[in-house]
């Protein structure tokens, strides 16, 4: 009876050890901080993603800055940031700054987003709109130009458009004008722009006259306050919905949002950490504030991509 009393106390002795083992790994292996930039259509999946890390792994400081696409790679291409936030890819003048800067890094697709039109509830004209409606409203020469509903349809009320949209710092911005008028960053500039999508929506939402464009995530954040527009682009009026931004037939405002790590960051192991956390639960993360999955098989392929990175730029320890 000794010999058994004694195997059982050491059994769960190595058990308590174990659970331990595995507490001491959740909450104490990692500490540090962490940079973050870039686009405010991003923000809410990796803002999801850092408020699962910190549950565990506390000792982990995350700071979520949003100036933009554009504006977080210039932070990234200065060294200013450890991750940057991107609704669009990185362009080649960014490329060359980075480069300039001695600046290596791996871009990370992580989800889909498709990019809402919307206007106030109040207004009970507009239920669906065409992408030459679109670019007639929003292309550099309708400034000063076309200013009221009535010139973009005549049965549409004779009253002023109050426009809203992303600053020019913005990857929506960026999508928006390429998808719409034709040219990345070509718009009138008469309009309410900001680089907080959450200054938009309290614009339109107080405004009946109001019409504006921003990430499908913050619509859906605020469907409550806002109506939401179908684009036609020339098969019929289509909503944006997880079903329609994976099938391709919401075009053109569909797209891949992006993560950037810079390569000197994954010799820490708090960054490699928050990256390997962020591709293993942005699948779960990304429906629940509004976003598009990846399929299966492309978060492998980008886990698989991120691990190599790490084996080729990272420390050669404590990496895990």
């Amino acid at each position: 009876m000794k010999i058994k009393y004694l195997l059982i106390l050491a059994v769960a002795t190595m058990l308590m050890a174990s659970c331990n083992s595995k507490s001491d790994h959740k909450t104490g292996d990692l500490s540090g901080s962490i940079a973050i930039d870039g686009s405010s259509t991003v923000y809410p999946v990796t803002e999801a993603v850092a408020e699962e890390f910190r549950a565990e792994f506390p000792d982990v400081k995350i700071t979520i800055g949003i100036s933009g696409t554009g504006g977080g790679f210039k932070k990234f291409a200065r060294g200013e940031t450890d991750i940057s936030n991107a609704s669009r890819p990185i362009r080649e003048e960014e490329i060359q700054l980075c480069k300039d800067n001695g600046i290596s890094y791996i871009g990370l697709e992580v989800a889909y987003d498709g990019m809402a039109v919307v206007v106030n509830p109040r207004n009970t004209w507009l239920t669906e709109i065409t992408v030459a409606d679109l670019k007639k409203i929003w292309e550099p020469s309708a400034q000063d130009k076309i200013k009221r509903w009535n010139q973009i349809r005549p049965e549409w009320p004779d009253e002023e458009i109050h426009l809203f949209g992303p600053g020019t710092a913005s990857g929506t911005y960026d999508y928006f004008t390429e998808a719409i008028v034709g040219k990345s960053g070509s718009s009138r500039g008469d309009f309410t722009a900001s680089e907080d999508d959450n200054v938009l929506v309290q614009g339109i939402k107080n405004d009946k006259y109001a019409l504006g464009f921003f990430g499908l995530a913050y619509y859906e954040e605020n469907h409550e306050s806002l109506k939401l527009v179908a684009v036609n682009s020339g098969s019929g009026p289509v909503l944006p919905s997880k079903e329609t931004v994976l099938s391709g037939e919401y075009k053109p405002l569909s797209r891949s949002i992006y993560i950037y790590v810079n390569e000197k960051a994954v010799s820490r192991p708090e960054v490699v950490g928050f990256v390997d956390f962020y591709l293993s639960n942005v699948k779960a993360l990304a429906g629940e504030v509004g976003y598009i999955p990846l399929q299966d098989s492309t978060y492998e392929s980008v886990k698989q991509r991120f691990a190599d990175f790490v084996k080729l730029h990272g420390a050669q320890d404590g990496q895990k």
